[in-house]
């Protein structure tokens, strides 16, 4: 049977799918640092991203204000601020994107403050995922993970954007649409072969297995709890 991947609406992206099973392997498990309070910063307009807090740095890119898919204000985690020359204020966030993990420095005019409680910690190894409110867990469940070829991506990333999806679309009833990118696919059906954590509608899969091309997936009723919950700039932690 030929397997399919999902295109999250619009020509994005997302890799679900492939029907592999297995016997979980036997690994060690990374324990996650998990952050009680995670500062964020939303966008009121496009901000380029550089190397240090200057503008004679490298340029890394401009990050828009609003996402691909659903039009939602950007949000990026904050790592750290300093004042630069001219007591211009700076932000050091996580970037969306290639290469997994990167950051960068923004100005802090534009934005705005926030913080989040939540933070999402997918165990690979495990296949499993647990979500923690002010530092403690809230509550565990099975998932499906990428299979062996097609690894789920390891590292620090955060949730880009929610998206509502249709009955009959593929990872429905929503998505988590994340700043990470498959480490095997650089584009996917004209995507960017961007990583999701989504529904097990019209895609199938066992919990607890590693079936998919690189996305998380959870049960419908997770999903749902998830999205009156987590809003985009939650960290989410990929570990095995």
């Amino acid at each position: 049977m030929r397997t399919r991947c999902f295109r999250l609406t619009l020509p994005t992206l997302v890799l679900f799918a492939a029907m592999w099973t297995g016997a979980a392997p036997a690994r060690s498990v990374t324990p996650a640092v998990v952050k009680p309070i995670q500062k964020l910063a939303a966008l009121n307009s496009a901000h380029e991203a550089f190397s240090k807090p200057a503008e004679d740095s490298a340029r890394l890119g401009v990050v828009p204000a609003r996402r691909p898919i659903t039009g939602e204000r950007t949000v990026l985690p904050v790592l750290g601020q300093r004042t630069g020359a001219g007591g211009l204020r700076w932000l050091q966030v996580r970037l969306p994107g290639r290469p997994n993990g990167h950051k960068g420095w923004i100005k802090q005019p534009g934005t705005v403050a926030s913080k989040t409680g939540w933070h999402i910690v997918v165990y690979t190894s495990r296949r499993r995922v647990t979500f923690y409110q002010w530092g403690r867990r809230v509550r565990t469940v099975e998932a499906v993970v990428g299979k062996p070829s097609t690894p789920t991506p390891h590292g620090e990333f955060f949730v880009e954007e929610v998206i509502r999806l249709r009955a009959g679309d593929v990872g429905a009833p929503f998505a988590l649409a994340l700043s990470a990118r498959s480490n095997v696919f650089q584009e996917f059906e004209g995507g960017p072969g961007q990583i999701a954590l989504h529904g097990l509608a019209n895609v199938g899969g066992v919990l607890g297995t590693a079936t998919s091309h690189g996305c998380v997936r959870l049960s419908g009723s997770t999903m749902s709890w998830l999205v009156v919950r987590i809003s985009p700039g939650v960290p989410v932690t990929i570990t095995n």
